[in-house]
């Protein structure tokens, strides 16, 4: 095989050797899809956090109940105030939860049979007044 490199090769004193190397082309992973298991268990998972987070909001909302009521402090109460409002924000996203999973579920249902006819007539409008005349002489004799 002839070197077309041979004037760099002679400069740098060097020798080239040229390896055909064979191209493979990369293989393409599909995207995978959110699977049913990976919801429920994303959904399981998400609703355990959202039941601990409303069981510790409500135990620190007892715990600065006690201190504002000993202490009468204001902003002890406004603290109160925010951690209720708080839990409660969490309790709306638990219902929030649940009615995602259900839009999930029912979207996977869901199939789209959407069917366009578009007919296109090709010629002179003499030629389509003929076609008309006949089918209004077809549809006459039908009836």
């Amino acid at each position: 095989m002839s070197n077309n490199y041979n004037s760099i090769d002679n400069a740098l004193n060097t020798t080239s050797d040229i390896v055909e190397v064979e191209s493979t082309k990369p293989t393409i992973k599909p995207i995978e899809t959110v699977r049913e298991g990976h919801l429920d268990k994303d959904y399981e998972y998400s609703r355990a956090n959202l039941y601990s987070l409303i069981e510790k909001g409500q135990e620190a909302i007892n715990g600065i109940m006690e201190v504002a009521e000993e202490g009468g402090s204001p902003r002890a109460y406004e603290v109160a105030g925010q951690l209720i409002k708080s839990v409660a924000d969490t309790t709306d996203k638990l219902i929030d939860l649940q009615k995602k999973l259900k839009d999930v579920g029912e979207d996977s249902k869901k199939t789209t049979n959407n069917v366009t006819n578009n007919a296109v007539f090709v010629g002179s409008t003499s030629e389509l007044q003929k076609m008309l005349k006949q089918g209004f002489l077809n549809n006459k004799d039908n009836n």
